[in-house]
């Protein structure tokens, strides 16, 4: 089968590594699945992989990709839920929290083909596109866990996002804005903070600036260059989500300022059966989608995944293979300004 694979972990040049080629077709255990991939969509954890982040060199060659929409055997649409390794009998809270799975211990989504237990497919709502669905498993669904479980905002409350235009920020502010959350977020330029409006953003910011008021709960998957201006801005006993690091995971602590106003800081990762389908629930009822950038051939998966490195993203990057883009029966993609570029 085809894929798109990293032949070995490389820090210091990460893109050198990236192959669209064969891969062997992946056995299919007994009682599992095989999946006909339909759209993948690309995810900061790919460039992890590149790098070599929590994975053995021995596990290289490596298909990448943490997401897919995909037909089983029957025709039936379905998402991949990450934690394909998963034991029955695991809650679905358990299921929400260890990262190496997600990250790198099976091969991943960027291939025609992947297995998984029947219990690791979720299934794709008919209005959605192929392309869109592929964004709701490791982009929205852990959107959701941030604002609803780990923040538990409620209509009236107010998030602050830190970053306006990628994969995850844009879940963010559609997700609470059509709650009734007051979302504000900083972004970096002025079409990245226009964009934050055109999906629902109350008021938008630069980096650092100073809010009209400290907000209930703020999303941080900035890291290093965000979190003084994070602390700075949570209110007394307000929530603080910790949900990457892409500037660096060694901020400044600011201990002082936690335990003062005592704020509470919690990590998030990926979300629970329970959470899509509640998740599937609201954006059926406001029409919410995800919001798709560009659909790419996976044949240039090295450019698109130095876009991603890049910044250069409004929403979600999708790879498909030829001949496969577009739902089956559904409507076409809702991509972002530049598709097609």
């Amino acid at each position: 089968m085809k894929a798109v694979f990293a032949t070995a972990p490389d820090p210091d040049d990460p893109l050198s590594t990236v192959v669209v080629g064969h891969r062997p077709d992946p056995e299919v255990p007994l009682g599992w699945v095989r999946v006909e991939v339909r759209a993948a969509s690309l995810n900061h954890k790919d460039l992890w992989t590149l790098r070599g982040v929590g994975i053995n060199r021995d596990q290289y060659p490596r298909i990448l990709g943490c997401e897919a929409a995909g037909e089983r055997p029957d025709g039936t649409r379905v998402v991949l839920y990450p934690l394909l390794d998963s034991p029955p009998g695991m809650s679905d809270e358990t299921l929400a929290m260890p990262a190496a799975q997600l990250v790198g211990a099976r091969p991943g989504t960027l291939a025609e083909y992947v297995t998984a237990p029947p219990e690791s497919l979720l299934p794709v709502p008919d209005h959605l596109s192929w392309e869109e669905a592929a964004c709701l498993v490791c982009t929205w669904l852990p959107a959701y866990r941030m604002l609803f479980t780990k923040a538990a905002l409620r209509p009236g409350d107010t998030v602050l996002v830190q970053g306006a235009a990628g994969g995850l920020s844009t879940a963010l502010i559609s997700l609470a804005s059509a709650s009734g959350v007051r979302t504000w977020v900083t972004g970096r330029s002025a079409d990245k903070r226009a964009l934050a409006r055109r999906l629902g953003a109350s008021a938008v910011y630069e980096p650092g600036a100073e809010l009209p008021e400290p907000v209930d709960a703020v999303i941080d998957s900035v890291g290093r260059e965000t979190w003084t201006h994070t602390l700075r801005s949570v209110r007394h006993g307000g929530t603080v989500v910790v949900a990457g690091a892409t500037t660096g995971d060694v901020p400044p602590a600011r201990l002082h300022r936690i335990y003062f106003h005592q704020i509470n800081v919690v990590g998030s990762f990926s979300g629970t059966r329970e959470e899509y389908g509640r998740m599937l629930t609201l954006m059926g009822t406001t029409g919410i989608r995800p919001l798709v950038d560009d659909v790419l051939p996976a044949q240039e998966a090295r450019a698109a995944l130095k876009r991603l490195a890049d910044g250069d993203v409004r929403g979600n990057l999708v790879l498909t293979w030829p001949g496969d883009a577009g739902p089956a029966g559904g409507p076409k993609a809702f991509t972002g300004e530049r598709t097609g570029r």
